[in-house]
């Protein structure tokens, strides 16, 4: 383990930051050194957020200050951080609905003619010559409107938007949670060529892989205090985990065979315009693993089963009744329940309280006569926050303002309280530390044990194999295989998500 002497022109020195009672950051120094990629660990609370607010001058510090050029600073708003060349990265990117990608990229820096009417051919040249100089010319067109970009294409433009001007430090804050293998890897040429430049590269990830391909040295925060700097070179993921959470998660995955012959969701020949001839069963505490790449249906599926998505063809019965296809509200009341991928954008009131979410899907159960009783909502949100071990101050907190393992938390709280009989569960660890995954993982299999029928998407393979009775595999919105327990393997999940592609290769490689 290294320390923290070696000099640096850029870092934080004995910051500290309360919110009221509680502490978010306690007495942290730390240096981004130029020209390396600092990686910012830790679980959720543990004050990753609260650092990177403070660098963007979105927070002030309580105590402590930031340095740069060996100098301090005052932050007192994002203006101040960009002109002092801090540049963050967020994980929820903001991009304005009814302006192009250009526009979006240089807004407040806009191009002018004399007359000051926008130079559009000016600001195409821009763009088109930043795309290519970044390496995101292949992936983005600089023409799309920011209400046609995707999850993936919106994090893109937050990235280029921080790169215009002249940058110190960069912070990504979990920047692939929703990129595809090809933009991942544009961005990771991008890091590296800002780090071979002399730019401080601060990189927030919970995905153990990215941190060895791209750090130089990881810094580990726990309970709002430095628990440590390693070299990543000489360390391994053991030693991050422990620095962590303070034990060894070495048995995260608890698995045990508590699944009957019931079968609770059965589904037959479903077509949608995403998805085709479906056909899949999950019984009573099974939990089922759906594998694929990105693109491949997964969560199309998750949404046609939900009626979030209208159905063509084919039926989907639970527990022998047929369910009304294009309709949540039915799903909900046979007892189907989704928690969905994008929680913030398609699950949670991120203004409305633990409280309001907790109680969405069963406000009848606690009406008398047309009021809900308070106090029946207050000790149910209270029973699911203990039981969950959801960390806020009172269930009267706003969700926005909770990390992101105790907003996935309040999702399946909602769920849980709804007690349903098939729960589908769309990356419920995704933008989630070890030591929330962990907690998770334990929800999920005290639900199989109490009979619930589990899907489980996510695209981390060895959660899919670590949580999993049966692996289903998807490519192109079809099924192309299953795998028991015993079979289930990366390199057999893998084969089957590429086999069209594979088969394609091969034939073309026959007519050449």
């Amino acid at each position: 383990m290294s320390s923290e002497s070696t000099p640096s022109s850029t870092g934080v020195r004995e910051l500290g930051k309360r919110f009221g009672a509680v502490q978010a950051l306690d007495g942290v120094t730390l240096d981004f050194p130029a020209g390396q990629v600092t990686a910012l660990m830790g679980e959720n609370g543990a004050g990753k957020s609260t650092l990177l607010k403070i660098l963007a001058g979105v927070q002030p510090p309580s105590t402590g200050q930031v340095e740069v050029d060996g100098k301090a600073v005052q932050l007192n708003s994002p203006a101040q951080a960009q002109a002092a060349g801090i540049r963050i990265i967020p994980q929820e990117p903001e991009i304005i609905p009814h302006v192009s990608v250009a526009e979006n990229v240089y807004a407040g820096a806009l191009p002018r003619k004399a007359g000051r009417r926008l130079d559009r051919a000016e600001l195409d040249r821009r763009i088109r010559a930043d795309l290519a100089r970044l390496g995101f010319d292949r992936v983005l067109d600089p023409e799309l409107l920011g209400s046609e970009l995707t999850p993936a294409q919106r994090q893109l433009v937050e990235i280029l938007r921080a790169l215009t001007g002249e940058a110190k430090v960069i912070a990504f804050d979990e920047p692939t949670s929703s990129l595809s293998e090809q933009e991942v890897d544009a961005l990771f040429a991008l890091i590296r060529r800002l780090r071979e430049e002399g730019v401080a590269v601060v990189y927030v990830s919970h995905r153990m892989a990215e941190i060895f391909q791209l750090a130089d040295r990881i810094a580990v925060l726990r309970d709002g205090t430095l628990a440590g700097v390693l070299d990543a070179a000489s360390t391994d993921e053991g030693e991050i985990v422990r620095m962590m959470v303070g034990r060894d998660l070495s048995a995260m995955f608890v698995r045990q065979d508590v699944a009957t012959d019931r079968v609770v969701l059965d589904v037959r020949g479903l077509e949608t315009d995403e998805v085709h001839g479906i056909d899949l069963q999950i019984r009573a505490g099974e939990v089922v693993g759906l594998a694929g790449l990105i693109g491949a249906g997964r969560s199309e599926l998750a949404l046609a089963l939900a009626g979030d998505l209208p159905v063509r063809g084919g039926e989907v019965l639970l527990d022998g009744e047929p369910l009304k296809g294009g309709n949540p509200g039915a799903a909900i009341k046979a007892g189907l329940g989704l928690a969905p991928e994008e929680r913030k954008a398609q699950a949670l009131f991120l203004h409305r309280s633990i409280r309001d979410n907790t109680a969405l899907v069963v406000l009848e159960r606690l009406r008398r006569w047309r009021f809900v009783k308070r106090s029946a909502e207050k000790e149910l949100a209270q029973e699911y926050v203990d039981r969950l071990r959801v960390r806020t101050p009172s269930i009267e907190h706003e969700v926005r303002k909770l990390s992101g393992g105790n907003q996935q938390k309040v999702v399946l709280a909602r769920w849980l309280a709804r007690k349903p009989k098939v729960l589908i569960l769309d990356e419920p660890t995704r933008g989630i530390d070890v030591g929330a995954k962990a907690e998770i993982y334990q929800i999920i299999a005290d639900l199989a044990k109490q009979g619930v029928a589990l899907l489980v998407i996510s695209s981390e393979l060895p959660e899919v194999l670590g949580l999993s009775d049966r692996v289903l595999v998807m490519q192109n919105g079809r099924i192309t295989g299953e795998l028991g327990r015993a079979e289930a393997t990366e390199e057999a999940i893998l084969s089957l998500a590429m086999a069209d592609d594979l088969a394609g290769s091969a034939q073309e490689g026959r007519t050449a």
